[in-house]
């Protein structure tokens, strides 16, 4: 009998490559539905974080609910992976193979530790407002180090639609920016140490999603995309569990003020974690992007329906503006360079899903992150 694990991992192999029709490249029903996912979890994560710590005053820890979100992802990764192995290998053996080749996805978990330190300096130094500014910049890092790290070349209005994103969500959230409340200089604080952490934050998290999707994609090990959020999870563990100790416990002490709605947005924040990585192996990191962008007008409609939230004129044409941009990058018709048209026709196919793994690792061959 097929186990459920089983079945799930073949379906999410199936045809994910783009095809050409009609000057448009058109996205494999998986893929679509794996970026509509995302772009709704980040949506309602959102909106129910505002809801629980702006409304209802809850103050838990966030290093706290992002923990339980990685134990979440290992429990689930770690079921996946065993509706995977090869006659001969047990859930055991697997396991203590994927610590062993955890070095890459460790090295991911203390970026993002570094992101979450710097972000903190940046917030010390430098207005909310300012540090909504620069954080935009992330859209164009991430294109800059994908065309440098994985060689891919964009057409220019690929690069215009990408700009035009930037300025659109940077757009919308003047609330944030234009509150002079938010603009108000931090007392104490060095304009050049947080403007420095910030643009360090901003480049690092371009870096790290390529680095991700490199390590997804190229890598000559091939582990599956469980296999590798198994891995991440767990090098996330101690990141988290040294901003807990750090925090002393916050106010309410170690684990406390939790409800049912922090654990509900750590299962929530779990699924993000893995939609993110099915979305960069079906897609790649810009259509993440993309995805999560769109989740911020999508998690502002809902905040300004359901909690009273802004929603102002030039917020709307902003809007308007990043859906365009969006359309304007995806269904972008300029035809691909000679020398990476066929690598970008199949860009997650040739992405292990076990089933060549034998040649290349005797205990079975990995699965994927």
């Amino acid at each position: 009998m097929v186990s459920p694990a089983r079945v799930a991992s073949d379906e999410l192999e199936k045809d994910h490559g783009p095809e050409k029709k009609g000057g448009f490249q058109c996205f494999s029903s998986i893929r679509l539905m794996v970026l509509a996912v995302l772009c709704l979890q980040n949506s309602l994560y959102t909106v129910l974080r505002r809801y629980s710590q702006g409304v209802l005053k809850e103050n838990y820890s966030k290093h706290e609910l992002l923990l339980l979100a990685e134990v979440i992802k290992i429990v689930f990764s770690a079921w996946m992976i065993s509706g995977t192995l090869t006659a001969g290998t047990t859930l055991k053996q697997r396991i203590v193979y994927l610590v062993e080749t955890s070095k890459k996805m460790f090295v991911l978990a203390l970026i993002y530790g570094a992101m979450n330190i710097l972000s903190f300096v940046a917030l010390r130094n430098i207005s909310a407002g300012m540090f909504t500014i620069f954080a935009q910049c992330k859209i164009m890092t991430t294109a800059v180090f994908s065309s440098i790290i994985l060689k891919r070349s964009y057409s220019w209005t690929k690069w215009r639609a990408l700009i035009a994103l930037m300025m659109g969500v940077l757009l919308f959230s003047e609330p944030i920016w234009g509150d002079p409340v938010h603009r108000k200089e931090i007392e104490g604080g060095n304009v050049m140490i947080g403007t420095a952490a910030v643009i360090t934050e901003v480049t690092l998290s371009g870096f790290a999603s390529i680095y991700f999707e490199k390590v997804i994609k190229l890598d000559p090990l091939k582990l599956n995309i469980w296999e590798r959020n198994f891995q991440l999870a767990l090098g996330s563990l101690p990141v988290y569990l040294f901003f807990i100790a750090g925090d002393g416990g916050g106010m309410t002490g170690f684990f406390g003020g939790w409800s049912w709605i922090a654990f509900l947005l750590s299962l929530l924040g779990a699924a993000g974690g893995l939609l993110v990585a099915l979305s960069i192996k079906y897609g790649d990191s810009i259509l993440k992007t993309l995805a999560t962008t769109g989740a911020i007008i999508l998690s502002s409609l809902l905040d300004h329906y359901l909690l009273g939230g802004p929603l102002t004129p030039p917020m709307i044409i902003a809007a308007v503006q990043v859906i365009t941009a969006i359309c304007n990058y995806t269904f972008d018709a300029t035809p691909p360079p000679p020398d990476t048209a066929a690598s970008e026709s199949q860009p997650a196919s040739t992405l292990s899903d076990g089933k060549d793994d034998e040649e290349m690792n005797p205990q079975r061959k990995e699965i994927d992150a």
